[in-house]
């Protein structure tokens, strides 16, 4: 019996298809796709066997190891979980690394056991990454960036939550793009930052919004890099500017770097170990700009720094983190600004505050 095969990738993305993953898990974890679950044909440790018998005797030999590691209990076990994934998505669909052999298997274990022929991705991850690549660059051709800049603290990832013809780029890559940007859980790969990016500009595209707001980055959010066809559209693109009062960008960054990070170490750690996490990434992170700071200044911050976080602990009230966090705006990221603005006035379409910067993005 011929299984059914998938090649509208368009549509798995459009759709945000359930899809069954049966690669190794260390090839999941190089790189995968939004709404995507890893239940593996083969482990880690018997692709790793398979791939040395097929060096060594070729591919006859792979296929009789293979059969042999996952034969029995293993075979039941691994039916039985994709027949859990199938019955909780039928309108879903499995791939592996080409297409090929192992979810032909796969899509044949869960014919045999639940007489349902769940359908499989012509080409596998290899095909759907090469799709959402090309999508990249024919994107970029298509979309005009509209680039939202601000000194730090201004609010620009709120003003981008808030309009429909938008990419959160710090989103997709996981990181508020500063020094003191990072979660308590890492960064998606540099593949799937890439993947992530294609199908939003995807879905943009096919709602005929061409005109995409951005917020104004460096080459790389975090450690993910954005792919350097779309920077440099974007750097060439109108620039419009968030400007609002130090306080607001105090009290943002307050909310950002304290209220939200502290809540984020509590959930993941628990209350007690999770403050003490997020009080040595605040100090951690503090000291990895102290060169740039100045040993004095850096001294005086970080004795600001260590003031507030023991008042937080004893009071729960993060008001003390303005006298720090105040320096490090004025002291440490404007000059910053300063000089890279003074390169990008000519794009300069608008500024103004939070309520006409959105009214004039949403006009235009």
């Amino acid at each position: 019996m011929d299984l059914p095969e998938i090649s509208n990738f368009r549509e798995l993305f459009l759709n945000e298809t359930p899809m069954l993953d049966v690669r190794a898990p260390v090839e999941f974890s190089a790189g995968a796709f939004p709404n995507t679950t890893n239940i593996p044909l083969l482990n880690d440790e018997e692709r790793h066997l398979i791939g040395i018998r097929y060096k060594e005797q070729g591919q006859p030999a792979a296929i009789e190891l293979g059969r042999e590691l996952i034969d029995g209990q293993p075979k039941t076990d691994r039916t039985a979980m994709w027949q859990s994934f199938v019955e909780q998505h039928p309108e879903g669909v499995l791939y592996c690394f080409r297409g090929g052999m192992r979810s032909k298997i796969s899509q044949e274990w869960i014919h045999e056991a639940t007489g349902i022929a769940f359908p499989r991705v012509k080409g596998g991850y290899k095909a759907l990454r090469t799709f959402l690549l090309e999508e990249i660059e024919h994107s970029i051709t298509e979309i005009q960036p509209i680039v939202l800049g601000g000194r730090t603290g201004a609010g620009k990832t709120i003003a981008i939550h808030q309009l429909t013809n938008s990419i959160d780029l710090e989103g997709l890559a996981w990181h508020r793009g500063s020094a003191f940007g990072g979660h308590v859980t890492p960064q998606p790969s540099q593949i799937d930052f890439e993947n992530r990016l294609s199908i939003e500009l995807i879905k943009h595209r096919t709602a005929k919004r061409f005109k995409i707001v951005f917020e104004d980055e460096s080459k790389a959010v975090g450690s993910r890099h954005i792919p350097p066809a779309l920077y440099e559209h974007m750097s060439r693109s109108p620039l419009v500017i968030l400007d609002v009062s130090l306080q607001e960008r105090i009290d943002n960054s307050i909310h950002e770097y304290v209220t939200v990070a502290l809540e984020e170490y509590q959930q993941t750690y628990g209350e007690e170990q999770g403050f003490q996490k997020w009080a040595d990434y605040a100090t951690h992170n503090l000291s990895r700009i102290s060169k740039r700071l100045g040993g004095e200044r850096y001294r005086e911050m970080n004795a600001k720094l260590q003031y507030a976080i023991d008042y937080l602990k004893k009071t729960g009230n993060p008001e003390a983190h303005q006298e720090w966090i105040s320096q490090l705006l004025t002291d440490y990221y404007d000059p910053m600004y300063d000089y890279q603005i003074s390169k990008k006035k000519d794009r300069i379409t608008f500024s103004g505050s939070m309520k006409d910067v959105l009214e004039y993005l949403r006009r235009n």
